[in-house]
């Protein structure tokens, strides 16, 4: 089973990761839910969209 600890909270936006994601594993990313739009994220190098479904260009 895969787990999706949540980082935090905010506005109804939930930041979170799988603790056991890809194979072979990506890169260090955090995903970003709120209703039913959601994004990913790389975080290293820098902070980078990866992808996005639902989100307007404003919430981005």
């Amino acid at each position: 089973m895969t787990c999706m600890p949540t980082v935090f909270v905010e506005n109804g936006y939930r930041f979170f990761f799988y603790s056991n994601e890809g194979h072979p594993r990506e890169p260090m990313h955090v995903h970003v839910m709120k209703g039913g739009a959601e994004a990913k994220f790389w975080v290293s190098p820098a902070v980078e969209l990866a992808r996005s479904h639902g989100f307007s260009a404003r919430d981005l």
